[in-house]
Formats: structure tokens, C-alpha cells, sequence
């Protein structure tokens, strides 16, 4: 539960930096498991720093989607991005910053996009409809495109083969391909969610996108699954699958021990997309999730990509 102090006094002592990343390592180890079994192929260093930011990213969604967020207020948000700036002066305030200050020490990254993270949190206190996909797509990006920028900043770049044709010292980063990533992600997440969200009174499926296949939001509250909805379904689906598709695009470029994590990664979470599919588009009733020995089938396929592709 995270705890947000007005005077953002540091708790004492904190933890170690060793214990910080082990708590870092539990949480994402319990609430993202798909997601755990890809950094478990990174090296140590590296699958660290993913587990410190998830942690704050975690954390960060927490305020509007945990269990206190009925008390969460704009003001929260500015109280959690001056603790951001705390942390990103090199001043943890609890125990998980700690892991964090020592990621940013280690692979230093801009704070913008911890920023338009923070942001996105702002439109799910102010909005709980999405007209169009353009809007849809603002948010995605902030709440999840900024978490392909930060890991970025860990994964790396091959130097030797990312060269641009715009000079010998020009190295391509695979920035839009890690934003594509992210994007991909949180709509598979949005599809998963579909039946979660609507108990809550949010409805992330762009409403365009419901009149287009003539399904209403009645029909959304009432969990009708007809071939209006199996149509719409597919055409979200493929719409994430061309994000993923873009997304593969950049993973040649980045370095060699972190295109097998990204590739599983990847392959995993798209696997979600597939079980929505064989659970015949009932989002409803039966959360869509890839299981263990079908994930294990993942990692051999997405090791071969990363040597091939």
C-alpha cells in the first residue's frame, strides 16, 4: 500500500539497495507474472532495474486503480511527482526508491516520461470514456508507452549494427518501437480487462468504435456476446497486433542480451490476444491469461527470432 508523505520525509533507515531490489523482484514476481518470466532472461543488472521501475510504475497506477484510490486527488498526483523529482534528485523517501535511485545512477533516463506516466493517471481521475481512438491512443501512451521509454534506458543498443545512414557516429534508438510495445501491451491489457472495467463504470473501448458495430454501451453492461461483439473484438485485436508488429521491428536494434527477454516478453503478452480468441471473445466471464506450459513453449521460439530476426 503506498503511503505519501506531505512534508515527503524520508522513512528511517531505509532499506538496503539489496533488499530494495528483492522487494522490487517479489511484487512484480506476484502481480505480473507473464511479464516476471521475461526479465528472468536478462542479466542481473538489468532485470533489476526493470523490476525498480515496474515497482514505480506499479505504484504509480496504484493511486488511481488501488485500493485507496477512492482518496486519490489531483493534489496526490502533484504530492506523487514531487516525490518523483526527490527520487530522481538521488533522495529515496521509502524503501522501493532506494532501488530506483540506484537504477537511475546505473542507466540514466529522463524524467519525462515518469512525468507523462503520472499524467495518464490524471485522465483516468477526470475521464472514464473514450470518444475516439486518437483519444484512446493519449492515453495509452502515458500509461504505458512511457514504460517502453524507461525501459529503453536499461535494455540498450547494439552500437554495432544500429548505425543510421545519417553519419558514421548516428546510432538509431528504437524509441516508436518501444512506444509501440507499450501501446500493444496496455491494449491487450484494455481487452483482458473489458468485464473488470465495466464493473468499475470505465469503458476503454473507444465509443466510435462500439457505433461502428452497432454495440451500446447497454449492451457493454449487460455483457452481451453476439456477433456484433465478436466483430468488434477482432477489430480491437488486430488493431494490437499491429502495434506488436511495429514493435518487433525494433528489436534487432537493441543490444544482444536483451533481444531473447523482449522477444519472450512480447510473444507472451500477445499470447493473451489468442486466448481472448479461444475463449470465443468472453471477456466477461473468463480472464484471458496464457498458461504455464504454453509459456514455456514461448521461450525457445522467441530465443530463435532473437538470433534470426
Amino acid at each position: 500500500m503506498l503511503h505519501l508523505s506531505p512534508k515527503l520525509e524520508p522513512k528511517k533507515p531505509l532499506a538496503s539497495v539489496e533488499e530494495s531490489y528483492e522487494y522490487c523482484r517479489q511484487v512484480t514476481a506476484r502481480y505480473s507474472k507473464t511479464f516476471y518470466l521475461g526479465t528472468l532472461l536478462m542479466p542481473k543488472e538489468k532485470r533489476n532495474a526493470i523490476w525498480a521501475i515496474y515497482v514505480w510504475c506499479r505504484r504509480t497506477d496504484e493511486l488511481v486503480d488501488g485500493p485507496q484510490a477512492a482518496n486519490t486527488t489531483h493534489e496526490t498526483l502533484d504530492l506523487w511527482e514531487r516525490h518523483l523529482e526527490s527520487v530522481f534528485a538521488g533522495q529515496p523517501i521509502d524503501d522501493p526508491d532506494v532501488a530506483l535511485v540506484d537504477t537511475l545512477k546505473r542507466f540514466p533516463m529522463d524524467i519525462q516520461p515518469f512525468r507523462d506516466m503520472i499524467a495518464g493517471q490524471r485522465m483516468d481521475l477526470s475521464r472514464n470514456r473514450y470518444e475516439t481512438f486518437s483519444d484512446l491512443l493519449l492515453y495509452c501512451y502515458r500509461v504505458a508507452g512511457t514504460v517502453g521509454l524507461m525501459s529503453a534506458a536499461v535494455l540498450g543498443v547494439d552500437d554495432s549494427i544500429s548505425k543510421t545512414p545519417w553519419g558514421p557516429n548516428s546510432v538509431y534508438i528504437p524509441e516508436e518501437e518501444a512506444i509501440a510495445l507499450g501501446i500493444a501491451n496496455q491494449l491487450t491489457n484494455i481487452l483482458r480487462d473489458v468485464g473488470e472495467d465495466i464493473n468499475r463504470g470505465r469503458i476503454y473501448i473507444p465509443l466510435e468504435d462500439l457505433e461502428r458495430f452497432n454495440y451500446t454501451e447497454e449492451d457493454l453492461k449487460n455483457k452481451v456476446i453476439d456477433d456484433r461483439w465478436r466483430r468488434l473484438m477482432d477489430f480491437e485485436i488486430q488493431r494490437a497486433r499491429q502495434f506488436y508488429q511495429k514493435a518487433e521491428k525494433g528489436i534487432s536494434a537493441l543490444s544482444k542480451d536483451a533481444r531473447w527477454p523482449v522477444w519472450a516478453a512480447l510473444m507472451l503478452y500477445q499470447g493473451i490476444l489468442d486466448v481472448i480468441i479461444k475463449n470465443d471473445y468472453d471477456v466477461f466471464n473468463r480472464r484471458a491469461f496464457v498458461p504455464t506450459p504454453r509459456k514455456l513453449l514461448y521461450l525457445p521460439i522467441a530465443w530463435l527470432r532473437a538470433q534470426a530476426l
